[in-house]
């Protein structure tokens, strides 16, 4: 790693994590200001120019072993570990995937913020698509990542985290496939801490989703995630992941199937159940609307809601037979 004198002084370190992301990782590291926030960049076996580009800027690249099923999670826990070990006096952590840029002013902010407020463990705001009118799915990761703000129970993958809290709770959970970012923010929480999103741009996120088969694994990965945060934290008090696990299976399983199995002994009056999907397209519909979208937008998504329960049926059943043969969950890749 370069030689800054910047960098022993500096508060917030950032660790970068990817694999095969191309020019969105070159805009992603070029948006960091290098020479006063030390970097590191996690790579999960990229075949591109990812490795050589992190070096040439003077990035420290961690290369994950490959012989071990790669998570994000994995990824985050070996760049905080590594940086902190090159420089142990840093107090935050900024975590950003390849796939985004970091707006300008969002570093200071998120430092201020912690600075001022002890009670806060871990500080996001507002990630937006890069290119949300390209495709359909672009637009809805966009719709997705406009949530409330103010205090909250998670955040993304970008967030700022305070460095002795992470390391009291050990990190990130490397077996979590998916939201390990929600099962981090759960076990903080538990602590003690608040997680605090602003209404303060933070980072842009470019999805590149172009095919349905893509959005549709992306679903799946959703169910899975579900279901494993049932397992591990699902008898709490939080419920963690309880209700939508719930709702993914009726929605996405038990109604279908009920209506169908009905149909013949009923002379089809069953099949009328299938009429509760466009009422909960229409439910999801108006909460986007409310949120200030237009009609355009809100029908899609609404309509990409109900969709979506039926591939994360399917990823909460995926958890099922991998529980059941005792195989350990392996990662589930969209693009």
């Amino acid at each position: 790693m370069s030689d800054r004198a910047n960098w022993q002084r500096a508060r917030v370190g950032i660790v970068a994590i990817g694999r095969n992301e191309g020019d969105r990782l070159k805009a992603c590291l070029q948006s960091i200001d290098l020479e006063n926030y030390p970097t590191v960049y996690v790579d999960s076996g990229s075949t591109d120019s990812s490795v050589p580009f992190a070096e040439s800027l003077g990035v420290e690249v961690v290369p994950l072993d490959l012989s071990i099923p790669f998570t994000a999670a994995r990824a985050r826990n070996a760049g905080w570990l590594k940086l902190t070990e090159l420089f142990p006096h840093l107090q935050y952590i900024q975590f950003v995937d390849g796939d985004c840029v970091i707006e300008a002013n969002w570093l200071t902010l998120a430092e201020q913020t912690l600075s001022q407020n002890p009670e806060v463990y871990a500080v996001c705001g507002r990630r937006r698509e890069r290119f949300p009118e390209a495709t359909i799915y672009n637009l809805f990761c966009d719709i997705e990542w406009d949530t409330p703000h103010g205090e909250t129970k998670a955040c993304g993958g970008d967030v700022m985290v305070r460095l002795d809290k992470l390391r009291e709770i050990q990190g990130y959970n490397s077996s979590v496939i998916a939201a390990e970012d929600d099962e981090m923010c759960l076990r903080l929480r538990k602590l003690g801490g608040k997680i605090l999103r602003l209404d303060a741009p933070m980072t842009i996120h470019d999805a590149a989703m172009t095919r349905f088969s893509q959005w549709w694994k992306r679903a799946i990965r959703c169910g899975y995630a579900y279901a494993l945060g049932v397992h591990m934290h699902g008898k709490g008090p939080e419920k963690h992941f309880v209700a939508q696990r719930r709702r993914s299976l009726f929605w996405g399983l038990f109604l279908p199937v009920f209506a169908l199995a009905l149909a013949w002994p009923s002379y089809g009056i069953s099949l009328g159940l299938f009429l509760l999907y466009p009422v909960s397209a229409y439910r999801a519909v108006q909460h986007t609307r409310r949120r200030g979208k237009s009609w355009k937008a809100s029908i899609s998504y609404g309509i990409s809601c109900v969709i979506a329960k039926f591939p994360e049926a399917w990823g909460i059943l995926r958890f099922f037979r991998d529980r059941l043969r005792k195989k350990n969950a392996v990662i589930i890749e969209y693009k």
